[in-house]
């Protein structure tokens, strides 16, 4: 029961952070797209880690330390938009998920490597795929 609530607050959080990314004024965030991936609370409410993935990877680090900065205004933010006993404090952690599925799609994609389960279909060419 109590898990079902801290993935409601997770899914809170994220949704207004998402809206409170738009407000900073720091040009390290503003420099690249920014996209709140997940969100982590503990089960006390007193930290929340929140997954951060940046289309353009060499401005990672800019966003990440940019988004420290701005932790407090956030948080302030957070706590008046959201009703809780506490406002968990935001650590904004790198997040290549987006990455690595993008890689395991490849992977996937990629014949010399996954043969098809069932021998009949070899004879099937996929999209961009020559013969």
């Amino acid at each position: 029961m109590a898990s079902n609530r801290i993935g409601r607050i997770n899914e809170e959080i994220q949704r207004e952070l998402s809206a409170l990314l738009r407000t900073l004024k720091d040009p390290r965030v503003q420099g690249g797209m920014v996209t709140i991936t997940r969100v982590d609370t503990t089960s006390d409410l007193r930290y929340c880690r929140v997954g951060v993935s940046v289309l353009d990877k060499t401005q990672e680090k800019e966003v990440i330390r940019g988004l420290k900065s701005a932790a407090g205004y956030l948080r302030r933010e957070l706590g008046a938009s959201i009703n809780l006993r506490y406002t968990p404090e935001l650590q904004f952690v790198a997040d290549d998920s987006i990455e690595y599925g993008a890689h395991i799609l490849e992977m996937l994609r990629d014949p010399t490597r996954v043969k098809p389960a069932n021998p009949a279909n070899e004879h099937i060419v996929l999209d961009g795929e020559d013969e």
